[in-house]
């Protein structure tokens, strides 16, 4: 019997422990370290004003839907940039509905965009993520939008292709992936610049 109560102590002091440890510990000293060496990071890439006011997350897309923005990859997250529902539209290659919303987002892309018929479109400009919610399109993507952005926005077409020089990411560790264009950077960015000419 006294080994019983024994074993029940230890086992007890032991959960207690680990508790402090594991439960309280142990995410304080990983809290304190992202704090401390990755603050940016560690409270989600948050893009702010100069006022202050939060725009959004750098890691995740959002709708622009105005023709002075430029507009992320197709989001089928939820009903579209729900960062609560990321998700891709899980349909096949061989899928008729696929097909057919590929069709229509690629004229929808020509005719916004002032392009010919039968101008090549990225397949990231009609295309979802993986997760809906990748923030980033492709450079070609980006230099295809220019000309309506900088024409809704009455700017050079030279100084919108600055500004997506300017927010290209190149492939990760310079050798995985290729180059990308943060579109609420770009368009932060691009809000900034309008208003100083103001």
């Amino acid at each position: 019997m006294k080994t019983f109560f024994l074993e029940i102590k230890t086992s007890l002091l032991l959960t207690l422990v680990f508790a402090v440890l594991l439960c309280g510990a142990y995410p304080l000293a990983v809290w304190a370290g992202a704090q401390l060496f990755f603050p940016a990071k560690a409270n989600g890439s948050l893009v702010t004003e100069a006022d202050g006011t939060v725009r959004g997350s750098a890691l995740l897309a959002q709708s622009f839907t105005t023709d002075k923005y430029f507009q992320p990859r197709p989001s089928a997250a939820g009903t579209g940039y729900d960062a609560t529902s990321s998700g891709g539209t899980n349909l096949g290659p061989t899928s008729q509905k696929l097909n057919d919303s590929i069709k229509a987002a690629v004229a929808a892309y020509r005719t916004s965009n002032g392009l010919a018929a039968d101008a090549p479109v990225p397949a990231d400009a009609v295309t979802s993520s993986g997760s809906g919610l990748d923030p980033h399109i492709s450079v070609s993507n980006a230099h295809l939008q220019a000309a309506r952005v900088a024409k809704a926005r009455s700017l050079p077409v030279d100084k919108v292709q600055e500004l997506i020089a300017a927010h290209t990411n190149g492939p990760d560790l310079g050798i995985f992936g290729e180059a990308g264009v943060n579109v609420l950077l770009l368009n932060v960015a691009l809000d900034q610049l309008t208003a100083a000419k103001k």
